[in-house]
């Protein structure tokens, strides 16, 4: 970890704890900030806040009112998960009091290289493959993933050296808050419209995903998906050295499939069917890896290693386990439509489908197509149950139910399914409704099949 200064003294309020806030906090602290944390949990039932407290951070639990601000800040650290329309980020940014987040502490300090990934959707399966490739027979250092992938940044930033390369998964909010972080490597696996809530306008959205090149310069490489008119404009917004990958053979500058086979700039890889993980998505995904392997010099050797062996992240199209015929997937890291889509897309089988969650505004009528072409029987919970079943009626499907959560799910899609079936857990929403995060819902419904079958998850 570089040793900067710029911190020495500065009094800095951390808004928002959970893993990000208190590595930000204890990184800040450890660049000899003056740092005062504010959770909105109360401190009876905040053993992160606690702990802090106990190494002799200034602690402030409850209400985040605009008057957090009256003792003076040098500084704001944000949570990604706080809104800026909080009064007392509101009441920052009018002071113009710098206002930022710990992808940029993570940017200033750190000694590895940077490769960042981000994207509506693939970012955390490609963040991974990424890391086994630049990892797959290294002479020196290691290539270590963190940020969104669940993984704090700002702890592993102060264990990596210069010999390392740092991959880190990057979320819109994450680079909303960032002004000068500069990767050496961007990649963008492709943009849709997705957290509008927080984002407010799709043109907001899309400016925070661009930001992950705003600061390189003709040395770094921009990986960006070339299968839309838009992301090839978007491009053109880098002063970075583009690299396209494209599963639809829309360019053969970079990584590309033809003929369902994959290439970098004419040199053959592997067919796309030896890509372990199913679907078309997780071919973009493999292509977008494959580039970035091929910048840092990866053999061909150990790309095709990986992307044979690599079986899936958890709760991203996982495979949990067959019983009596049918297959179990968990794939409850799909909170918006696309996601959904492409999970879908990646089955030849019958998918008796579990879908709702988080009602964010959204009507469901682009998913029509994939249900007509894959799904069997839906079952549907949370908020948007009843625009999923519409949707799913508009598509003919005739066996549609509805039942309380994920747990009391899962017996149900046994009930409706037969041998050679797929059973998929791919929400399409958020999971915020009813579950603490999108992990927790994945893990309930593993903990469901499990339960259901007598049988373990394959891991």
């Amino acid at each position: 970890m570089k040793q900067i200064t710029t911190y020495t003294g500065k009094k800095v309020l951390v808004l928002g704890l959970a893993k990000s806030g208190v590595n930000a906090a204890r990184l800040l602290k450890k660049l000899g900030a003056k740092v005062t944390v504010s959770d909105v949990k109360p401190l009876a039932e905040n053993q992160d806040a606690r702990d802090l407290q106990a190494d002799g951070f200034t602690v402030i639990t409850g209400e985040q009112t605009a008057d957090l601000l009256d003792p003076g800040y040098d500084l704001i650290v944000k949570n990604p998960g706080i809104f800026y329309d909080v009064p007392v980020v509101k009441r920052a940014i009018a002071e113009k009091i710098p206002v930022i987040g710990e992808m940029e502490l993570v940017g200033e300090v750190a000694d590895a290289e940077l490769i960042a990934v981000t994207g509506s959707n693939g970012k955390t399966t490609t963040t991974t493959m990424i890391q086994k490739m630049v990892d797959h027979d290294r002479k020196a250092g290691h290539a270590v993933y963190a940020g969104n992938i669940g993984i704090p940044a700002s702890k592993v930033v102060q264990e990596v050296t210069p010999d390392d390369t740092l991959v880190l998964e990057v979320s819109s909010f994450m680079l909303a808050e960032t002004t000068e972080f500069h990767p050496h490597i961007a990649v963008l696996t492709n943009i849709f419209s997705n957290h509008l809530d927080y984002h407010k306008t799709r043109a907001n959205y899309v400016a925070a995903k661009m930001k992950i090149t705003a600061n390189q310069t003709a040395t770094d490489y921009f990986v960006v998906n070339f299968d839309d008119p838009e992301w090839q404009k978007l491009s053109k917004q880098s002063a970075a050295q583009v690299v396209p990958f494209s599963r639809l053979n829309k360019s053969e500058d970079g990584a590309y499939e033809t003929d369902g086979e994959l290439y970098f700039k004419g040199e053959h890889i592997m067919a796309a069917s030896e890509i372990k993980v199913p679907g078309d998505h997780n071919v973009e995904n493999a292509l977008a890896a494959i580039a970035v392997a091929k910048i840092k010099g990866v053999s061909t050797q150990a790309i095709v290693a990986v992307l044979r062996s690599f079986g899936g992240v958890r709760h991203r199209t996982q495979y949990v386990l067959e019983a009596e015929g049918r297959q179990y997937y968990n794939d409850s890291k799909a909170t918006d439509m696309e996601a959904t889509e492409m999970a879908l897309k990646g089955f030849k089988a019958p998918v008796v489908l579990l879908a709702g969650g988080l009602d964010r505004g959204y009507t469901f009528e682009k998913m029509i197509p994939s249900f007509k072409d894959h799904v069997k029987a839906i079952i549907l919970f949370g908020q948007t149950a009843d625009l999923l079943a519409e949707t799913a009626k508009q598509a003919g499907i005739k066996v549609i139910k509805k039942t309380e959560n994920v747990e009391t799910a899962v017996p149900l899609a046994y009930q409706l399914s037969a041998a050679g079936d797929i059973i998929l857990l791919s929400p399409a929403n958020a999971s915020w409704d009813q579950y603490p995060n999108f992990e927790v819902r994945g893990d309930r419904f593993i903990k469901a099949v499990e339960q259901l079958t007598g049988k373990q998850e394959e891991v």
